[in-house]
C-alpha cells in the first residue's frame, strides 16, 4: 500500500510517498481503508520534530496524519461495534502510523460511524479539530446552555467547530478573528464578532464563563489582557499544550477568581457519534477549503503552515465513487 512517511524531521521535502506493508489489526482495532485524511497543524509540527510535549513520543520512520474517514476492511477479534463495510471516521492511534496512507489500524474506540450527510472528504476534516474543540469546551471548560463564551481564533479548524458546537449546545458565543474572516465567523453562528487586531478584546468583553484560546498565538502577556473578560469562577481553556501558563497568567487568574486549563484532545468514539448527530441534524457544517491528492502532500503542508486557511485541508486517498 502507499503511505506518506518521514525518515527524518524537517521541512515539506522530507515527506515521501512509499510502498509499505498493509498493517494487521490487533484484537481491539479496526483495519480502515482510508478514503481521505485531514491535514492539521499537528501534522507539520510532528514533521518538524514536535514540540516539548510531543518530541519524546516520536519514533522514526513515521506515517503522519491523525484525521481519517474511510471504510472498515477488517476488525480485530474483540471488536463488536463495527463490521467490514461500515463507513466510519475518527482519529488513528497517536503517535502510531497515521492516516496519510491507503490503510491504517486503530483502536475501534476512537472511531464512529461517519455522518450520513457528509462525503468522506468532508468527514475527514472533522475528527482531530472537532474532538479538540469538544474536549476543550465540554470536558475542560464545562460549558453549559445559557453560558457565555469567548472563542479566540474562531476562523480556524478548531475555532470554527467550537463556535458551532457551543451554539448547538445553547451558549452565547463571542468570537474573535481577523477582519477578513469576521463575516465567515458570523456565518458560523457567533452572536458577536471582534477583530482581534484592532479591537481591545480584553476591555470590550466582560462576564464570560469560558474563554477558549483556539488561536495559534502563544503569548502569556496577551492572555493576561483577556483574563478580565472572565466572571469570577470562570475558566480560561487553551488548546496550546506547549505554551503553559506563566506566573503572571496564574496571578491574573487568581485575582479574577478564575482557573486555567490546558486541554488535551481526547479521541472518544462516543463524542464523534454525538458530533455526527449534530452534523446530520444541520446544526454543524464542515468547511473544506482545499483538497489535495496524496502525491501533493507537501503542498498541503505548505498551505497549512501559512495559518491563513479558512476551514479544512484534506488529502483524498481513495476516490469517493469507487467501492472499497
Amino acid at each position: 500500500m502507499k503511505a506518506v512517511r518521514i525518515h527524518e524531521f524537517g521541512g515539506p521535502e522530507v515527506l515521501r510517498v512509499e510502498d509499505v506493508a498493509r498493517p494487521e489489526p490487533a484484537a481491539d482495532e479496526i483495519l480502515l481503508q482510508v478514503y481521505a485524511s485531514g491535514v492539521n497543524p499537528a501534522d507539520w509540527v510532528v514533521r518538524e520534530g514536535g514540540n516539548d510535549v510531543l518530541h519524546a513520543h516520536l519514533t522514526l520512520p513515521l506515517t503522519l496524519g491523525w484525521d481519517a474517514a474511510g471504510v472498515v476492511a477488517a476488525v480485530g477479534r474483540d471488536v463488536t461495534t463495527f463490521q467490514p463495510g461500515d463507513a466510519v471516521y475518527g482519529e488513528p492511534n497517536f503517535p502510531g502510523d497515521g492516516s496519510y496512507a491507503e490503510y491504517l489500524t486503530s483502536r475501534a474506540s476512537q472511531f464512529a460511524l461517519k455522518p450520513r450527510s457528509l462525503s468522506f472528504v468532508e468527514a475527514a476534516g472533522v475528527p482531530l479539530a472537532g474532538l479538540t474543540a469538544w474536549t476543550a469546551l465540554f470536558e475542560q471548560g464545562r460549558l453549559q446552555a445559557g453560558q457565555r463564551i469567548l472563542i479566540q481564533g474562531a476562523s480556524g479548524g478548531v475555532g470554527g467547530f467550537a463556535v458551532q458546537f457551543a451554539k448547538a449546545k445553547g451558549a452565547y458565543v463571542i468570537a474573535t478573528a481577523s477582519a477578513a474572516n469576521l463575516d465567515y465567523v458570523r456565518g458560523l453562528g457567533a452572536d458577536e464578532v471582534l477583530d482581534y487586531r484592532t479591537q481591545p478584546v480584553g476591555e470590550l468583553v466582560r462576564g464570560v464563563d469560558v474563554v477558549l484560546e483556539a488561536s495559534p498565538v502563544r503569548d502569556n502577556a496577551e492572555r493576561v489582557k483577556v483574563v478580565p473578560a472572565l466572571k469570577p469562577g470562570g475558566i480560561f481553556v487553551t488548546v496550546n499544550l506547549d505554551a503553559p501558563f506563566d506566573e503572571a497568567m496564574q496571578a491574573a487568574l487568581a485575582k479574577q477568581q478564575a482557573t486555567g486549563e490546558l486541554s488535551n484532545n481526547q479521541a472518544r468514539g462516543e463524542w464523534l457519534t454525538e458530533i455526527a448527530q449534530l452534523i446530520d441534524a444541520g446544526q454543524v457544517k464542515v468547511f473544506v477549503s482545499q483538497v489535495f491528492p496524496l502525491e501533493q502532500v507537501a503542498e498541503a503542508h505548505r498551505a497549512s503552515q501559512t495559518w491563513r486557511t479558512r476551514g479544512k485541508l484534506v488529502l483524498q486517498i481513495h476516490p469517493e465513487d469507487e467501492p472499497a
